[in-house]
């Protein structure tokens, strides 16, 4: 009954479609995306027999998975997400429909797709409040209506507010975000879990949660991101 008053629309160029998809064709394909293949961390060309390139080191996580450059037309969209207007265009779903459009894309890049359970890299209360919504979880919550598993979105908590991380370079991002998650207290982490963020530059933050996770109990943790910074 709804698509009947309300038809279907691309989230992008607004033309009407059917199905349930949220970009139409000549749409999906004017977004650039990453090349497929390459390290399985950083997601360049250059690999070795470990699927790694020369320099990233393993660590905690499994894969890191992001399906557009955070550049151009693509940045724009998801800062729109990430930072929606005031008033009525509030209400504007386009921005949250192709993130986690892209997100979907993303997820069909990792190379042992099944997973457990969907937790977002978690946003400390405070910054919480401020913000009144949180982006990555909603993301999560996407991701796992799209996977069919399950969302949890106490399974990680950010301990301490941290500074942000647009500015530092790869040590000083670690080091801002070590030892800022944990798993909650009541959590259940299952084996093999996919941890969601909007966007990935170094990987610190999604490593650092990743390690929360494994202590918690996951063996394999892969990282689903819309789009990385190059």
């Amino acid at each position: 009954m709804l698509d009947l008053f309300l038809p279907r629309a691309c989230a992008r160029c607004g033309d009407g479609m059917g199905g349930a998809r949220a970009l139409c064709t000549p749409c999906s394909v004017a977004l650039p995306r990453l090349p497929p293949g390459g390290c399985r961390l950083c997601q360049t060309s250059a690999v070795g027999a470990d699927g790694l390139c020369p320099a990233c080191d393993r660590g905690p996580l499994a894969q890191v998975a992001a399906e557009v450059a955070f550049a151009g037309e693509a940045a724009a969209w998801i800062r729109r997400f990430k930072y929606p207007a005031a008033g009525l265009a509030s209400l504007d779903a386009r921005p949250g429909a192709l993130a986690a459009a892209l997100l979907a894309d993303a997820a069909r890049r990792l190379t042992e797709p099944e997973v457990d359970l969907v937790v977002a890299v978690p946003m400390h209360e405070r910054r919480l409040r401020e913000r009144g919504f949180h982006p990555a979880g909603e993301l999560a919550l996407a991701l796992a209506r799209a996977l069919r598993v399950p969302a949890d979105p106490r399974a990680l908590a950010q301990l301490r507010p941290t500074a942000s991380q647009t500015g530092l370079d790869r040590r000083e991002r670690r080091r801002n975000v070590r030892g800022a998650f944990a798993a909650g207290p009541r959590a259940r982490i299952p084996p093999r879990v996919a941890l969601v963020d909007d966007v990935v530059t170094t990987g610190a933050t999604l490593a650092e949660a990743a390690r929360a996770l494994r202590r918690a109990g996951a063996r394999r943790v892969v990282a689903v991101c819309v789009a990385r910074t190059l």
